[in-house]
Order: C-alpha cells, then structure tokens, then sequence
C-alpha cells in the first residue's frame, strides 16, 4: 500500500459529521429524558427512540438504564423487552423479533474491526435476535451473529458463531449443551 494512500485512509474518519452530530443529540437526549425517568414511563422512552429512527412494532419495554448506541440501527419487535443495563452497540444493525429477552447487563455488539489492516478500519455486521430467544443475563453476542428461533443463551455466555432453533447455549464460547423443551 502506497504511503499516500495510507495517509489519505488515515484522516478519513469512520463516521460522517452529520452521523456524529446525530448521536450528541441523542446522547444528551438519552442522558436528559430518558437515563432517569421512572420505569413505567415506557411510553415516553419508546416514543423519543422512535423519533430518533428505531423501528418498534407494537408492546415493547426497554427500560430506562439500558442504552442503544444508534436507535436509527434498531428493529424491535412487539413483546420484547431490554432489562436493566443492556447495551446495544449497533453501528450496524441490530434486529430483535417478537417476544425477545435480553436480560440485564447483555452486550450486543453489531460491529468489529479488520485485525488484518493496519489502520484497523470499521467493518459493521448485523445482528439477528430472532423470536422467542431468551438471552440470559450479562451475555455478550458479537457481530453478525445470528441467533436462531427460540434459544437460550445462558447467563455470562459469550455468543460469537449462529445458533441452532430452539437450542440452549451456555460458555465461553457458547457451545449447545441441550435442546429447549416448551411444555
């Protein structure tokens, strides 16, 4: 690689202006009308994620400490809850379906970097929580996981490949260690 294109590359930042202009605003909106309000003013938080861009479809909770780095990155689907201290860091999308748990202090990450390349630029890979997962407290899942109709992710694992339907998951790395049985 030639040293002027590596000194161009260098200066060229990951994010446009406008892009980080949009998340001060919804930081201090996050930090200022969200952050503090009482739990049962879901209506109020959801509203103010909509108007920042997520797409929310029907009941959903999201309660007021857990944080969303871009809403405008966000799909969730109706019945679905973030507990407490959930962080979603989604520079690239994330799409949570109906009836989803992330439980408290979860990590869902939807971006990386390129290890490979000097300069480590930003590489963005969606996340897919599809419906009816649970996913249990302080679980991390990294970028472009899919996580499959269904399954539990146990507490503190750490999600880095696709899950199977309906499987239980549990580790570092989460590996399958049964099948989920609804009664």
């Amino acid at each position: 690689m030639s040293l002027v294109k590596n000194r161009k590359r260098k200066s060229s930042p990951s994010f446009s202006i406008s892009n980080r202009l949009r998340r001060l605003l919804w930081l201090f909106v996050y930090t200022f009308a969200i952050r503090f309000t009482p739990i049962y003013f879901r209506a109020w938080r959801i509203f103010l994620y909509r108007l920042f861009g997520a797409e929310i479809t029907g009941r959903v909770n999201i309660y007021p400490s857990s944080f969303v780095w871009a809403p405008w990155n966000l799909f969730i689907g109706d019945g679905s809850c973030l507990a407490s201290n959930v962080t979603i860091y989604n520079q690239g999308k994330v799409t949570i379906k109906d009836n989803v748990l992330i439980s408290q202090g979860s990590h869902i990450c939807a971006s990386t970097h390129d290890y490979n390349d000097p300069l480590h630029p930003l590489v963005l890979a969606p996340i897919i929580i599809e419906s009816n997962c649970w996913v249990c407290a302080d679980v991390f899942v990294g970028p472009g996981v899919h996580l499959a109709e269904g399954c539990v992710i146990g507490a503190r694992a750490v999600v880095t490949r696709d899950t199977d339907s309906w499987g239980v998951y549990a580790g570092n790395p989460a590996k399958k260690i049964k099948e989920r049985l609804i009664k």
